[in-house]
C-alpha cells in the first residue's frame, strides 16, 4: 500500500496568501444548519418565497439514442436549493456523484485525505489553486508549449516560468531531471509542475502512461506538486486504449498526494454552463474553498442543479455513452482536418494528428530571417499575411512563456465544416507559398 501523505506536508506548499486567509465566520458553519432541532439564526439568506421562479425545465438528448429526448423538472426542495445560496465547496447531490465518476474513472475511492470541490470552470479553480500554493516571485516548471490561458496567472505573480521540453508522447522527462539535478544551489526549486496531458492545448499531444510515471517518479524525487489540468481527457479517441491519469497512477507510487486534478464539463456538457471541479489532498482542496468563500461565495446554485439533476438522471454508464459520442465526434473533425492538411499543406508543413482535443500544432516550413533564425517566424504571417488572406489562427508564440519566436502554429478544428478546413487550409497554403519565395 501506497503511503498517504499527511495534511501537514502540504504547509510548505501553501503560500503565504493561503496561511492567513481565515475561513468565513458564517460559510464555516453553514453545515451546522443540518443538525436536526436546531434554529438557525445565522446566515442572511433570502427568504425563497420571494423568488419568482416556480419550476425550470430542460430537454436533454438520451445517450443510447440521440434522436429521443427526455424532459426534466425541477421543483420543490430541488429548485430552492437551486434559488438558494450553497455549500462553497459544491451542492451535495452534484459533488456525490463527481466522487463516483472519480471511482469509475481513475480508481479513486472516496476517503478522508482528498476532496473534490466544485468551481466556475476549471480556469477559476486552477486560479484559485495557484494563488494557494505559489508566492511571489517563486519559480514554476510548466510544459512548453503551454496553455496559454495560465501565463498570466504566473505573471502577475512575477514567477520565473521554468519551461519543460514536450513532443508527441508528452513531457520529455530528460528535460525535467536536467533542470532538476542542474537546479542552482541555495535557489528553491519549483513547488509545482503545469501540465496538460490529454490533447494538450495548445499541441495537442497525450503524454503515454511511461512519460508520466517518469514525471512522478522526478515529483517525489525532487519534491513538487503535479496541477494535472485535463478538460481533454474526456475527448481521447486515439487508436491505443486511453493512458491512466496522473490521478490514478499515483495509487501505483511509493506515496499519494502530489497530484492536484482539474476537470471541466465544458467540452462534454457546456462551456456555458461554468462547471469544472478539482481533485486532490485536503488540505490543498479545502485552501482553495477558502478563496472562493471570499471572492466569490460558492459556484451557481442554479447551474449546480440543473447539473446534477440531468447527470443523475443519466447514471455514470450513460454519462460515459456521451462522452465517446462527443470523443467520436471531434475525430470526425480531426480526420477532416487532417486529410486538408495532407492535401494543402504537405510539404509547406510538419505536424504530428492529435489523439485527444481539438487543437492541430504545426511547424511552418518557413524560410529562416536570419542566420541565427534557424525555423523562420510565424507571427507576423499568421497575424498579418493569413488574416489578410481571409483565415485567422494564433501563432505558436503566444504558447511560450518568453515569448520567442517560433515557426509553429495553433489551428483549431472543432467548429468548421468540412468546406470551411478546406478553404481555410487552402488560404494559409497561398500565403505560405508566397512567403517562400
Amino acid at each position: 500500500m501506497p503511503q498517504i501523505l499527511p495534511p501537514d506536508f502540504y504547509d510548505a506548499f501553501l503560500s503565504k496568501e493561503a496561511k492567513e486567509r481565515k475561513p468565513s465566520p458564517i460559510r464555516g458553519l453553514f453545515p451546522l444548519e443540518a443538525t436536526p432541532g436546531l434554529i438557525s439564526l445565522l446566515a442572511g439568506k433570502p427568504n425563497a418565497a420571494t423568488f419568482p421562479f416556480t419550476s425550470v425545465q430542460f430537454t436533454a438528448r438520451s445517450p443510447s439514442d440521440p434522436a429521443k429526448e427526455t424532459t426534466s423538472t425541477i421543483t420543490g426542495d430541488a429548485l430552492v436549493e437551486g434559488l438558494q445560496y450553497g455549500p462553497t465547496a459544491g451542492i451535495p447531490a452534484l459533488l456525490e456523484w463527481l466522487y463516483g465518476l472519480q471511482e469509475k474513472s481513475h480508481n479513486r475511492k472516496r476517503s478522508a485525505d482528498w476532496r473534490i470541490n466544485v468551481g466556475s470552470g476549471s480556469q477559476d479553480v486552477i486560479y484559485k489553486a495557484v494563488h494557494a500554493i505559489i508566492n511571489p516571485g517563486e519559480p514554476v516548471l510548466v510544459e512548453s508549449p503551454v496553455y496559454a490561458g495560465v501565463i498570466p496567472m504566473f505573471q502577475t505573480l512575477n514567477s520565473e516560468m521554468i519551461e519543460v521540453a514536450t513532443d508527441a508522447h508528452g513531457i520529455v522527462a530528460d528535460s525535467l531531471r536536467s533542470t532538476l539535478e542542474n537546479w542552482p544551489a541555495g535557489k528553491p526549486k519549483p513547488k509545482v509542475l503545469y501540465t496538460v496531458p490529454y490533447g494538450c492545448n495548445p499541441t495537442g499531444m497525450t503524454a503515454t502512461v511511461e512519460r508520466r510515471k517518469e514525471v512522478l517518479a522526478l515529483a517525489r524525487e525532487h519534491n513538487f506538486l503535479i496541477l494535472e489540468d485535463d478538460p481533454y481527457f474526456y475527448l481521447y479517441y486515439g487508436s491505443a486504449p486511453r493512458p491512466a491519469s496522473y490521478f490514478a497512477l499515483e495509487l501505483e507510487e511509493p506515496e499519494v498526494g502530489r497530484v492536484l486534478r482539474f476537470d471541466s464539463l465544458s467540452k462534454i456538457l457546456s462551456s456555458g454552463i461554468r462547471i469544472g471541479f478539482t481533485s486532490g489532498p485536503a488540505a490543498l482542496v479545502t485552501a482553495l474553498d477558502s478563496h472562493t468563500a471570499t471572492a466569490n461565495l460558492q459556484v451557481s446554485s442554479l447551474t449546480q442543479v440543473i447539473t446534477a439533476t440531468l447527470l443523475n438522471s443519466w447514471g455514470y454508464d450513460e454519462f460515459l455513452k456521451h462522452t465517446e459520442t462527443v470523443s467520436q465526434f471531434y475525430k470526425g473533425k480531426r480526420d477532416v482536418f487532417e486529410a486538408a492538411m495532407q492535401k494543402h499543406l504537405g510539404g509547406l508543413a510538419e505536424w504530428t494528428p492529435p489523439e485527444s482535443g481539438m487543437f492541430y500544432w504545426f511547424k511552418l516550413l518557413l524560410p529562416a530571417a536570419s542566420d541565427s533564425d534557424s525555423e523562420g517566424d510565424s507571427e507576423a504571417l499568421i497575424r498579418t499575411k493569413a488574416f489578410e488572406n481571409g483565415v485567422l489562427a494564433l501563432p505558436g508564440t503566444v504558447f511560450l512563456p518568453n515569448g520567442r519566436k517560433t515557426a509553429y502554429v495553433r489551428a483549431s478544428f472543432s467548429l468548421l465544416e468540412e468546406s470551411q478546413v478546406d478553404e481555410a487550409l487552402k488560404r494559409l497554403r497561398e500565403v505560405i507559398v508566397d512567403a517562400r519565395k
